[in-house]
């Protein structure tokens, strides 16, 4: 079992305002969780905390149901894949990847067969001659995964470990780390500020704002229905539009839409998906402000009720300087505007 439960956690530095602030979170064995959120939210925070770097103010955090906070980070029994890969760059990719067990006393022929299996695993096996210096920046994070998978820790750490890759990289060490998490069945906790790499990857998100978690739930559950205004925004391409509500509607643009509803509020914020946006039958005009060109769709900006907005449209409509769209109220989401709760689960 590698259940990791965080519960009431708090870490504050010299007493000041509190970094992650009464966290409580259960991990299931072999769960690949995925912690997002934007720069300062927490998440790196919580993996070091976790690891054993840093010390928490207070709260506990349980691995396998022992508490682990005042066990040294060498016997918690967790490998962490950092940001930056840390790789010893004399040493090469065979050393890198055997040091761990080294350190552990080891013997040379578990060793070699660990590093070797690893190596097999993450497609390495031409490269354990090689430093660190003579790989791409691809190869030296399989390295860095490959020393943490020949420990077989209980939990893998791994801190916006694809940041430093480019763009078609990241999307093949994705499926990469997705494939090690089936082989190895065991738990793991990946902090991302990267959207599409929560969606893909997580069997369930964490979703962070301020070192509180905002919402917890499968990546169809954040996407579809976010508990508030902070994770609809964070997660996927959602515009909102304020609009006062009358006689149980809402105007956007002069057009009238019923509530689903009845919301006791006088104001409302409106938040529709950029791909929810269609276009037709001219129910509401705008004026094109910029238009980008995403692949088989076009990304176009504008005004609605003073806001601005944008929507995924198919290149086969022409909208250089007006859009058409046909707006429908069950795609629409309603936030308060104090607390920016979610008005209708």
């Amino acid at each position: 079992m590698s259940k990791v439960v965080l519960k009431n956690l708090i870490k504050s530095y010299d007493g000041k305002k509190n970094i992650i602030d009464d966290i409580n979170l259960e991990i299931e064995d072999k769960e690949f969780i995925v912690l997002v959120g934007s720069s300062g939210c927490g998440k790196s925070t919580i993996l070091r905390l976790i690891s054993g770097l840093e010390e928490i103010t207070s709260g506990t955090i349980s691995i396998d149901d022992k508490v682990v906070n005042n066990i040294h980070p060498k016997d918690r029994d967790i490998a962490f894949v950092f940001q930056s890969y840390a790789l010893y760059p004399h040493l090469n990719v065979y050393e890198n990847m055997a040091f761990g067990l080294k350190m552990r006393k080891f013997d040379k022929k578990t060793i070699d067969e660990k590093v070797r299996a690893a190596a097999k695993a993450l497609n390495l096996e031409e490269l354990l001659e090689r430093k660190p210096k003579q790989l791409s920046g691809g190869q030296r994070q399989r390295v860095a995964l490959g020393r943490a998978i020949v420990r077989n820790p209980k939990v893998f750490l791994m801190d916006e470990p694809l940041s430093n890759l480019d763009a078609n990289l990241r999307v093949q060490m994705r499926a990469e780390i997705k494939r090690l998490h089936k082989e190895l069945k065991t738990t793991f906790i990946y902090v991302t500020h990267d959207q599409t790499e929560a969606l893909t990857m997580g069997d369930r998100i964490v979703v962070l704002d301020k070192g509180k978690i905002q919402q917890v739930a499968p990546p169809e559950e954040i996407y579809n229905n976010p508990k508030n205004k902070f994770v609809a925004g964070f997660i996927g391409q959602m515009n909102f539009i304020e609009s006062d509500i009358k006689d149980s509607k809402i105007t956007i643009e002069g057009v009238e839409f019923n509530l689903p509803q009845e919301i006791d509020a006088e104001k409302v914020t409106i938040g529709i998906r950029a791909e929810k946006m269609v276009c037709g039958n001219k129910s509401i005009v705008a004026n094109t402000d910029i238009i980008e060109m995403s692949g088989s769709e076009r990304i176009v900006y504008f005004e609605l009720n003073g806001s601005k907005c944008s929507a995924k449209i198919p290149l086969e409509y022409n909208c250089s300087d007006k859009i058409e769209l046909k707006l429908a109220v069950e795609d629409m989401y309603f936030f308060d505007n104090q607390t920016g709760e979610n008005l209708i689960k």
